[in-house]
């Protein structure tokens, strides 16, 4: 019998983050910004009354960089976001599955935000934060860990949103994963940061002694290969193997500005250090353009779409283009990434092209943000994953001391450092899964929610996109 719920209640809150060091990716230089905290209270049936939570930092001009907009504004859609699902989820009455009540304000949910001009990417988020605490306290009512719960299928994900797969494929998907006990870390190096000498791409108090390295590109194929050519030079010194992948964040124009990035690594034996360490590239061409142009003969098999992820259908249609990944991030929602992972299984072959789904981390800070994010992946057998938030932002920065303390406490396989400084622990290039197998979603502990504010709500109406 599945476990359904009903939602009593859903609360948000924020913290303000300061930025170690600024984070410039594609146009956007960002040096603090805001993480936002869900709490739910849902009633289970059989089972009471459970509370669950999740986080998220609020990042400007990804989910929508459409010109006309401010950071600020930006960051406004999410807001709104935010407070649409609230308003569908809590709308929702008696009770359902934790996938039921997702499926059904998710297109309620497309739809208002687009009557404000919101697009379907930003849309998401608001979901995707509240499915996060909902599963949560649906796992806590059930004292069961998350990779358990998920092989059970606890939430019910099904299949009537992705059309393309099967409700017994999903299950079979989720019956089988085994949690990973480590996941490499693959270190970003943004537009901004130092590639030479101390504090560089190769200096291991600064990279962590990373294995896998996220590397960003700004769209201008000569100025990029020639600080490819940099890092790779700096890259070629670790006493250990590496492998990079790249992230254009729709910074390419078009295919032929990509396609003299890709002649380049054939061309330019100076790139050999990255290019022979070469997985993927990342969505380099903005989503609408992306959307219209078939990859071809491009580059291989070695193409995956990020922003470009923002509907259930996503996946399907980038593969009919020629692209072969797609990633996962929380922020995105657990449910699309699950789906898309049985999709990857299901259309991967043996002797045949490989699909996959990677580890992106644009938003997940110390604490329950890292902590959902890593499970997730631990659960869809990633490997490595992009982690920005260690690395640009001081630990529990803008944290209580005490809230800190009890993260290391609850969860000392992922953190370490006293006091105030209380950061992730990598080990060996890895972060630890083991102590996310606790009751609930990958958290033993919740945040100090008497130290938080209150979500501020959206200061201005988000400017509508005029026509040309």
């Amino acid at each position: 019998m599945p476990l359904r719920l009903a939602l009593r209640d859903i609360a948000f809150f924020e913290r303000q983050i300061p930025f170690a060091r600024p984070f410039r990716f594609g146009a956007v230089t960002i040096n603090a910004s805001v993480q936002v905290f869900v709490r739910v209270e849902i009633e289970v049936e059989g089972k009471g009354v459970s509370t669950g939570a999740s986080a998220e930092m609020l990042a400007p001009k990804w989910f929508d960089k459409r010109p006309h907009l401010s950071a600020e504004e930006s960051s406004a859609e999410l807001r709104r976001s935010l407070d649409i699902a609230r308003d569908l989820y809590l709308s929702h009455k008696g009770f359902d599955t934790a996938f039921g009540l997702h499926a059904a304000c998710h297109g309620a949910q497309v739809e208002a935000c687009a009557n404000e001009d919101i697009p379907p990417l930003a849309a998401g988020f608001g979901p995707a934060e509240i499915d996060k605490a909902v599963l949560d306290a649906l796992l806590r009512a059930a004292e069961v860990n998350f990779f358990d719960g998920m092989a059970q299928n606890i939430a019910e994900v099904d299949a009537r949103l992705s059309g393309d797969i099967s409700d017994g494929e999903i299950a079979t998907f989720l019956a089988t994963r085994k949690r990973r006990d480590r996941v490499a870390i693959r270190h970003t190096v943004g537009l901004d940061d130092n590639i030479e000498g101390e504090g560089g791409v190769a200096d291991a108090k600064e990279n962590a002694g990373a294995r896998y390295f996220k590397l960003k590109l700004g769209g201008d194929p000569d100025a990029d290969a020639a600080r490819l050519i940099r890092i790779g030079k700096e890259l070629s010194r670790l006493p250990h193997d590496y492998r990079v992948t790249l992230d254009a964040n729709e910074q390419y124009a078009d295919l032929a500005a990509l396609g003299r990035l890709i002649e380049r690594f054939d061309a330019d034996g100076a790139l050999q250090p990255i290019a022979w360490k070469l997985l993927y590239i990342e969505q380099p061409m903005p989503r609408d353009i992306a959307r219209q142009s078939p990859l071809a003969d491009l580059w291989g098999n070695g193409f995956i779409i990020d922003e470009s992820d923002d509907c259930y259908d996503a996946f399907p249609a980038a593969r009919a283009l020629g692209y072969c990944g797609v990633s996962s991030k929380s922020c995105k929602g657990i449910y699309k990434s699950i789906i898309n992972a049985t999709r990857a299984a299901k259309w991967s072959s043996p002797s045949g092209v490989q699909y996959f789904v990677t580890g992106e981390d644009l938003t997940c800070q110390a604490g329950l943000a890292v902590q959902q994010d890593l499970a997730l992946g631990a659960l869809l057998g990633i490997t490595h994953a992009e982690r920005n938030g260690h690395h640009y932002v001081d630990g529990f920065a803008g944290a209580p001391a005490a809230e800190a303390r009890a993260f290391r406490e609850a969860h000392p396989d992922l953190y370490a450092g006293d006091g105030d400084r209380i950061r992730l622990a990598i080990h060996d290039g890895d972060l630890l899964t083991g102590s996310l197998v606790a009751p609930g979603f990958a958290a033993s502990v919740h945040p100090d929610w008497s130290s938080l504010s209150p979500l501020a709500r959206p200061p201005t109406r988000i400017p509508q996109e005029q026509p040309p």
